[in-house]
């Protein structure tokens, strides 16, 4: 069996060009976010430790689902975590008793 080839200056490079172009597919999504119809400034897009970890809060669940669909499209291909909330909107049932 033959050893793995130790790691060239081709594979540095190769690898500097790929973190490039996540940077920029997540800023992408990052201007797409708060450009279109979910006009969504609460949601933050991150790069750790070779994954796309999206984070934050939004009114519905509707708004959810088009959050996650549109980042599954410009992120395609990528190891992407998400952890987005829906906020509670509805009316509270009782009246708060303040003391």
């Amino acid at each position: 069996m033959s050893e793995p080839a130790a790691p060239g200056p081709g594979d540095a490079r190769q690898s500097a060009e790929n973190a490039e172009n996540v940077a920029y597919r997540v800023a992408h999504l990052r201007d797409r976010l708060a450009a279109e119809e979910l006009g969504e400034l609460g949601v933050r897009a991150e790069v750790r430790a070779g994954s796309v970890v999206v984070t934050g809060t939004v009114p519905s669940a509707e708004c959810r689902e088009t959050l996650l669909r549109t980042v599954h499209e410009e992120l395609a291909g990528l190891d992407v975590l998400t952890d987005v909330l829906v906020a509670e909107t509805a009316s509270p049932d009782h009246a708060e008793e303040l003391s």
